[in-house]
């Protein structure tokens, strides 16, 4: 009998890195159904490469992936698929990631979590220290986008337990944050962040 691979969490507001080998996958757990999750995916071979959201729209001609879709580096590589989607596939390419300067603008005053101090905190984690914060795949955020090009923050349309199965093309490392934002109702209606979690899956036999 097989074991159920472990399920560890990204805690409220902070950020994970784990690293995969060619095959593996991940699956990222909206585990309350409202949460945003920044990711970010590096080659292990060169964090100089990395999904890269610009060059991903170009290939595949849309504005965010869906199920058999490839994530396209700054190289035009496939570093990793999107292999199962079990929410309503909405989810974000065009807004980078949340940093302690956006959220001044916003009216804080003092320091707040945000998704880029979480990915570099991750990254040193492991290993790896980075220079610039790319722009992430932003699973479940809710852009709508308006026939006059305007955009507006939606809620997410997922549900508690949705989650997404991303498999590995190339040795990689999978960055990811429970967004911290709090003011706009990305994260919901309630702008409350939460838990969400992760799985490494075996390569598919």
């Amino acid at each position: 009998m097989t074991e159920e691979p472990e399920s560890v969490m990204i805690p409220a507001r902070k950020g994970r890195a784990v690293r995969l080998t060619t095959g593996e996958a991940i699956e990222i757990i909206n585990t309350h159904g409202k949460q945003v999750v920044d990711t970010w995916v590096f080659s292990a071979e060169d964090p100089m490469e990395f999904l890269s959201n610009e060059h991903m729209r170009a290939t595949l001609g849309k504005l965010w992936p869906a199920e058999g879709d490839a994530l396209i580096t700054n190289r035009r590589r496939s570093i990793m698929v999107l292999e199962k989607d079990t929410s309503p596939g909405k989810h974000d390419t065009l807004i980078a990631a949340c940093d302690d300067y956006r959220y001044g603008l916003l009216g804080c005053t003092e320091y707040h979590d945000n998704c880029t101090d979480n990915l570099y905190v991750a990254m040193r984690r492991i290993g790896i220290k980075l220079s610039e914060c790319p722009s992430p795949l932003n699973l479940w955020m809710n852009i709508p986008v308006a026939d006059d090009g305007t955009t507006s923050w939606g809620e997410p349309l997922s549900k508690p337990g949705d989650s997404v199965i991303l498999r590995a093309q190339m040795d990689c490392i999978v960055a990811m944050s429970a967004c911290p934002q709090d003011i706009l109702p990305i994260n919901g209606a309630a702008c409350q962040p939460t838990e969400a979690h992760y799985r490494i899956l075996p390569p598919a036999r």
